[in-house]
């Protein structure tokens, strides 16, 4: 047990992003940084002050620091969204804390629930080297899942359907989202929207930026910026396929106009950029037309506010699934479910209303 809670104890540190001297300076010093230090060695136990202060301010149940986990997640093949530069490192180590978190969680509740889920991962074995090659892969999802030619609802929503697990994090704004194997599952990881109207357009593309990261092979002579880019091009071609894009943009005009893009973004679920990148890439447009845009873009602050707006949730909710299956079936206590969920017990009695 003393190894159990040096390991927790670390674990919820760093899913704070928080390091031994942030945890003391948030402790005010009533806890030291060198007794800290002793704890996660497994050298020394806290008394129960110590113990709830350390819960309050790293924001976990005290319950947190003793329970062992069932399923010891190891995460594989992590890849984060170039964006995701822009965040530190120690974010990055929280993110990863938080996902293996999240990934304990959801594969014991998911062996537990729901342990012959089939899954229809999408492998395509031709190695892609081009914009072209991109396209074509996105075309072949679309056979291969039977997509046809109509707007995808709900992207989440479908990659769940398909058997990947998507996990909605609470992260700093520079990060977009990453993918990770653990075993043989596939790990798709989105920024959780700070507010309920956000728009998701950016969301679903994201989702499937990570999809081709789990999904395509790329040339070995192509450098990550441009696997950037043709991750880029393959989700776009699957939100937007070819075949419409060059049916409802025409390349026989003269102009493009707001109220139409619009139209566009709220029957496809796309941005106005990634109207024009598709554009530009189908040739129905030059790259002149396509430099105009982005000035015009940018200079009326639609990059920050852009009008219109998808209907689609795009919130994953496989897992909360699986806790009113375990529920209705007696195989999960109420605290049980809500230990599942990342809620104490009390909070989501709240929420539950049952029917019958």
């Amino acid at each position: 047990m003393d190894n159990v809670f040096a390991n927790r104890l670390s674990s919820a540190r760093k899913m704070a992003g928080m390091s031994l001297q942030d945890l003391e300076n948030k402790l005010e010093k009533y806890v030291t940084r060198q007794t800290l230090h002793k704890y996660e060695q497994g050298k020394m136990k806290p008394d129960s002050k110590a113990l709830l202060a350390m819960a309050k301010v790293l924001d976990v149940p005290i319950d947190y620091f003793y329970s062992v986990p069932i399923i010891k997640v190891e995460l594989k093949n992590i890849d984060y969204r170039k964006y995701s530069s822009k965040i530190s490192k120690a974010e990055q180590i929280a993110i990863v804390e938080k996902v293996i978190e999240n990934c304990e969680r959801y594969l014991e509740l998911d062996q537990l629930i729901n342990p012959n889920e089939k899954v229809e991962y999408f492998i395509y074995e031709m190695v892609i080297e081009s914009a072209e090659d991109a396209e074509t892969a996105a075309k072949n999802l679309r056979d291969v899942w039977k997509l046809g030619y109509d707007p995808i609802p709900d992207v989440v929503e479908m990659l769940e359907d398909k058997g990947y697990k998507v996990i909605d994090l609470e992260a700093p704004e520079g990060f977009d989202g990453m993918k990770a194997d653990v075993e043989s599952k596939k790990i798709i990881v989105l920024r959780k929207d700070a507010n309920q109207g956000a728009d998701v357009v950016r969301k679903r593309l994201t989702a499937l930026h990570e999809l081709a990261h789990h999904s395509l092979t790329f040339s070995k002579n192509l450098s990550d910026k441009e696997i950037v880019k043709l991750c880029h091009t393959f989700s776009s071609a699957v939100l937007y396929p070819a075949d419409m894009a060059k049916k409802e943009l025409n390349k026989d005009r003269f102009h493009f106009y707001q109220n139409e893009l619009i139209l566009i973004k709220e029957r496809w679920g796309i941005s106005f950029s990634v109207v024009f990148a598709r554009a530009l890439h189908l040739k129905i447009i030059t790259p002149f037309v396509y430099k105009r845009f982005n000035i015009g873009y940018r200079e009326r602050g639609l990059h920050l506010n852009e009008p219109g707006k998808f209907m689609s949730k795009e919130k994953p909710v496989k897992m909360q699934r699986l806790v009113y299956m375990g529920l209705s079936q007696e195989i999960l206590t109420i605290n049980e479910a809500a230990n599942y969920l990342g809620m104490s017990a009390w909070k989501f009695k709240e929420q539950l209303h049952q029917i019958v």
